[in-house]
Protein backbone atom coordinates (compact mmCIF):
# COMPACT_ATOMS: atom_id res chain seq x y z
CA UNK A 1 0.00 0.00 0.00
CA UNK A 2 0.82 3.19 -0.69
CA UNK A 3 -0.15 6.25 1.56
CA UNK A 4 -1.36 9.38 -0.97
CA UNK A 5 -2.53 11.60 1.72
CA UNK A 6 -3.75 13.14 4.54
CA UNK A 7 -6.87 15.70 4.54
CA UNK A 8 -7.49 18.30 7.37
CA UNK A 9 -10.32 20.21 8.22
CA UNK A 10 -10.50 23.65 10.52
CA UNK A 11 -9.82 21.79 13.44
CA UNK A 12 -6.23 20.18 12.54
CA UNK A 13 -7.63 17.15 15.12
CA UNK A 14 -10.16 16.24 12.98
CA UNK A 15 -7.99 14.41 10.03
CA UNK A 16 -8.65 11.55 7.21
CA UNK A 17 -5.97 9.77 6.20
CA UNK A 18 -6.30 7.35 2.90
CA UNK A 19 -3.81 4.61 1.41
CA UNK A 20 -3.95 3.15 -2.11
CA UNK A 21 -3.18 -0.62 -3.12
CA UNK A 22 -1.16 -1.94 -5.88
CA UNK A 23 -5.06 -2.66 -7.92
CA UNK A 24 -5.71 0.73 -8.70
CA UNK A 25 -9.04 2.02 -7.94
CA UNK A 26 -8.99 0.71 -4.25
CA UNK A 27 -8.47 2.78 -1.51
CA UNK A 28 -8.37 1.91 2.50
CA UNK A 29 -9.38 5.23 4.97
CA UNK A 30 -9.08 5.42 8.22
CA UNK A 31 -10.75 8.64 9.79
CA UNK A 32 -8.66 10.15 13.10
CA UNK A 33 -11.18 9.65 16.24
CA UNK A 34 -11.10 12.68 18.56
CA UNK A 35 -11.49 11.18 22.06
CA UNK A 36 -12.26 12.37 25.94
CA UNK A 37 -13.98 10.78 28.59
CA UNK A 38 -17.17 10.72 27.00
CA UNK A 39 -16.34 8.78 24.34
CA UNK A 40 -15.09 9.67 20.82
CA UNK A 41 -15.78 11.36 17.70
CA UNK A 42 -15.00 11.26 14.11
CA UNK A 43 -16.51 11.97 10.75
CA UNK A 44 -17.25 8.86 9.00
CA UNK A 45 -18.56 10.11 5.58
CA UNK A 46 -17.91 14.02 3.82
CA UNK A 47 -19.04 14.23 0.48
CA UNK A 48 -16.58 16.33 -1.00
CA UNK A 49 -13.72 15.10 0.52
CA UNK A 50 -14.42 11.87 -1.04
CA UNK A 51 -15.58 13.30 -4.61
CA UNK A 52 -12.06 14.79 -4.29
CA UNK A 53 -9.70 12.04 -3.20
CA UNK A 54 -11.18 8.84 -3.31
CA UNK A 55 -13.65 8.99 -6.08
CA UNK A 56 -16.20 11.43 -7.80
CA UNK A 57 -19.28 9.37 -7.26
CA UNK A 58 -22.65 9.84 -5.31
CA UNK A 59 -24.16 7.00 -2.65
CA UNK A 60 -28.24 6.00 -3.20
CA UNK A 61 -28.53 3.57 -0.84
CA UNK A 62 -26.94 1.89 2.60
CA UNK A 63 -27.39 -1.51 3.24
CA UNK A 64 -25.92 -3.12 6.79
CA UNK A 65 -25.77 -7.15 7.81
CA UNK A 66 -25.11 -9.08 10.87
CA UNK A 67 -23.05 -12.37 10.77
CA UNK A 68 -23.12 -13.78 14.23
CA UNK A 69 -20.15 -16.91 14.03
CA UNK A 70 -16.44 -15.89 13.79
CA UNK A 71 -15.69 -17.31 10.20
CA UNK A 72 -18.40 -16.14 8.18
CA UNK A 73 -17.89 -15.54 4.56
CA UNK A 74 -19.86 -13.15 2.28
CA UNK A 75 -19.42 -13.25 -1.13
CA UNK A 76 -17.32 -12.71 -3.79
CA UNK A 77 -20.44 -10.31 -5.17
CA UNK A 78 -21.06 -8.04 -7.56
CA UNK A 79 -23.52 -5.91 -10.11
CA UNK A 80 -23.54 -6.18 -13.54
CA UNK A 81 -23.82 -3.65 -16.04
CA UNK A 82 -25.96 -1.20 -16.17
CA UNK A 83 -26.16 -1.42 -12.56
CA UNK A 84 -22.48 -1.93 -11.42
CA UNK A 85 -22.01 -1.17 -7.40
CA UNK A 86 -19.43 0.85 -5.53
CA UNK A 87 -18.92 -0.12 -2.27
CA UNK A 88 -18.14 2.12 0.73
CA UNK A 89 -17.57 -0.43 3.68
CA UNK A 90 -16.75 -0.28 7.33
CA UNK A 91 -17.79 -2.14 10.80
CA UNK A 92 -19.80 -1.01 13.20
CA UNK A 93 -19.38 -4.18 15.16
CA UNK A 94 -16.68 -6.24 15.79
CA UNK A 95 -13.72 -6.85 12.73
CA UNK A 96 -13.73 -8.26 9.21
CA UNK A 97 -11.02 -9.31 6.49
CA UNK A 98 -12.70 -7.58 3.41
CA UNK A 99 -11.72 -8.18 0.04
CA UNK A 100 -11.63 -6.45 -3.61
CA UNK A 101 -11.52 -9.01 -6.66
CA UNK A 102 -10.52 -6.75 -9.88
CA UNK A 103 -12.97 -8.00 -12.43
CA UNK A 104 -12.67 -5.10 -14.48
CA UNK A 105 -12.70 -6.72 -19.33
CA UNK A 106 -8.91 -6.02 -20.08
CA UNK A 107 -7.58 -4.12 -16.63
CA UNK A 108 -3.77 -5.32 -16.20
CA UNK A 109 -4.77 -6.85 -12.75
CA UNK A 110 -7.99 -8.69 -13.77
CA UNK A 111 -8.51 -11.48 -11.24
CA UNK A 112 -5.96 -9.79 -8.59
CA UNK A 113 -7.00 -8.97 -5.62
CA UNK A 114 -6.69 -6.98 -2.43
CA UNK A 115 -7.76 -6.73 1.47
CA UNK A 116 -7.46 -5.15 4.44
CA UNK A 117 -8.65 -5.36 8.05
CA UNK A 118 -11.74 -3.45 8.92
CA UNK A 119 -12.47 -3.34 12.87
CA UNK A 120 -14.88 -1.19 14.71
CA UNK A 121 -12.76 -0.26 17.20
CA UNK A 122 -11.00 1.85 14.31
CA UNK A 123 -13.84 2.41 12.21
CA UNK A 124 -11.56 1.78 8.70
CA UNK A 125 -13.66 1.82 5.43
CA UNK A 126 -12.68 0.12 2.26
CA UNK A 127 -13.85 2.11 -1.04
CA UNK A 128 -14.30 -1.01 -3.74
CA UNK A 129 -15.32 0.37 -6.78
CA UNK A 130 -17.43 -0.68 -9.60
CA UNK A 131 -16.04 -3.34 -11.64
CA UNK A 132 -14.62 -5.07 -8.44
CA UNK A 133 -16.46 -8.35 -6.66
CA UNK A 134 -16.32 -7.70 -3.16
CA UNK A 135 -16.78 -10.43 -0.16
CA UNK A 136 -15.50 -9.98 3.39
CA UNK A 137 -14.85 -12.79 6.47
CA UNK A 138 -15.62 -12.11 9.81
CA UNK A 139 -13.08 -12.08 12.84
CA UNK A 140 -15.54 -11.91 15.58
CA UNK A 141 -18.42 -12.90 16.56
CA UNK A 142 -21.79 -10.83 16.23
CA UNK A 143 -20.07 -8.41 13.61
CA UNK A 144 -21.90 -5.67 11.98
CA UNK A 145 -21.06 -4.31 8.35
CA UNK A 146 -22.71 -1.46 7.09
CA UNK A 147 -21.92 -0.10 3.34
CA UNK A 148 -22.88 2.49 0.96
CA UNK A 149 -23.46 1.73 -2.58
CA UNK A 150 -23.59 3.64 -5.95
CA UNK A 151 -26.77 2.21 -7.32
CA UNK A 152 -29.51 0.04 -5.76
CA UNK A 153 -29.61 -3.71 -5.83
CA UNK A 154 -31.12 -5.31 -8.54
CA UNK A 155 -31.77 -8.86 -8.35
CA UNK A 156 -31.69 -9.09 -12.35
CA UNK A 157 -27.83 -7.52 -12.42
CA UNK A 158 -26.79 -9.83 -9.17
CA UNK A 159 -23.79 -11.68 -9.41
CA UNK A 160 -20.89 -13.25 -8.13
CA UNK A 161 -17.59 -15.54 -8.57
CA UNK A 162 -16.33 -18.47 -6.16
CA UNK A 163 -14.97 -17.33 -2.68
CA UNK A 164 -12.11 -19.85 -3.14
CA UNK A 165 -11.53 -19.99 -6.78
CA UNK A 166 -7.46 -21.11 -7.21
CA UNK A 167 -6.93 -18.47 -9.75
CA UNK A 168 -7.54 -15.48 -7.48
CA UNK A 169 -6.22 -17.37 -4.62
CA UNK A 170 -7.41 -15.20 -1.62
CA UNK A 171 -5.84 -15.47 1.17
CA UNK A 172 -8.85 -15.69 3.88
CA UNK A 173 -7.78 -15.76 7.36
CA UNK A 174 -10.10 -18.56 8.37
CA UNK A 175 -10.20 -22.71 7.82
CA UNK A 176 -12.53 -22.72 4.78
CA UNK A 177 -13.47 -26.13 5.15
CA UNK A 178 -15.45 -24.54 8.44
CA UNK A 179 -16.21 -21.57 6.79
CA UNK A 180 -20.51 -20.46 7.23
CA UNK A 181 -21.62 -19.60 3.96
CA UNK A 182 -24.66 -19.29 2.63
CA UNK A 183 -26.33 -21.93 -0.07
CA UNK A 184 -25.79 -19.14 -2.96
CA UNK A 185 -22.09 -18.48 -2.22
CA UNK A 186 -21.64 -22.13 -1.38
CA UNK A 187 -21.97 -22.09 -5.57
CA UNK A 188 -20.91 -19.37 -7.39
CA UNK A 189 -19.11 -19.31 -10.46
CA UNK A 190 -15.64 -19.26 -11.29
CA UNK A 191 -13.31 -16.08 -12.53
CA UNK A 192 -12.96 -17.67 -15.59
CA UNK A 193 -16.78 -17.70 -16.50
CA UNK A 194 -15.77 -14.07 -17.25
CA UNK A 195 -13.71 -14.43 -19.24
Amino acid sequence: MKCLGTFYRHNPEISVHYETFSVSGVALIVPTRIGDSRGYFFESYKDGWFREHIANVGFVQDNQSLSAQVGTIRGLHYQKSPLPQGKLVRCLNGAIFDVAVDIRPGSKTFGQWVGANLTAEKGEQLWVPEGFAHGFCTLEPDTVVFYKVTNPYSHPHDAGIAFDDPEIGIDWPVDLSKAVLSDKDKTQPKLASLR
